[in-house]
């Protein structure tokens, strides 16, 4: 289910959003206005809206009418598509590789666009099973497919510098929609295709 969108930044929200940090770093027992913390509470928070950017745009805006007609009804794969995005629980960042997959039925969308879906839900507070099944069912609104399939795998920094710090632990989470869910050679070839068969 895509979430709705929300106001871009303003200056105001900037503001505001300052105003908080400032009061962070207080109670983290620092001096806000020391020289190398006087402009950090508005970095921080234009950093925070950089980062969470998804909010202020929609699908319809992301794929723009890049849909294309095409007699083509074989597998379509995006892989190795990079992504960041803050954990929900922390707002500590999670960084990894999304893959995606469809099988048209008689149109084709942007190349490019896969990976504005990808990074529009991924500029968002996320845990990576929704982000996973948001990406998914973003891409089947849009297309229609007979089948997409999404794979995401990412390391959390809210367990690699916090809790348990285990660094080489990597996430891998799946949604499998239409075609890839109700035949196991579709979802097979998927994952031979992006190097995740066994």
């Amino acid at each position: 289910m895509t979430r709705p969108a929300r106001a871009r930044g303003t200056p105001t929200m900037i503001e505001d959003m300052s105003h908080h940090y400032r009061e962070i770093l207080k109670g983290l027992g620092e001096d806000p206005t020391r020289e190398g913390l006087l402009d950090t509470p508005k970095r921080a928070a234009k950093a925070m809206q950089y980062l969470c950017h998804g909010y202020g745009q929609t699908l319809e805006e992301i794929v723009n009418g890049a849909l294309f007609a095409s007699d083509n009804d074989e597998m379509v794969i995006v892989k190795d598509i990079e992504l960041y995005s803050l954990c929900e629980h922390h707002l500590l960042p999670f960084i990894g590789k999304a893959h995606v997959a469809y099988i048209p039925t008689g149109k084709v969308l942007g190349l490019s666009k896969v990976a504005r879906i990808v990074d529009m839900f991924a500029r968002r507070l996320q845990i990576q099973e929704s982000l996973t099944r948001q990406i998914a069912e973003a891409v089947q609104q849009v297309t229609s497919a007979a089948g997409v399939a999404v794979v995401i795998e990412a390391q959390h920094m809210c367990m690699m510098m916090r809790g348990v710090e285990k660094q080489n632990s990597v996430m891998n989470t799946s949604v499998m929609l239409g075609a890839f869910r109700a035949s196991t050679n579709t979802r097979q070839e998927f994952l031979q295709l992006i190097g995740r068969s066994k």
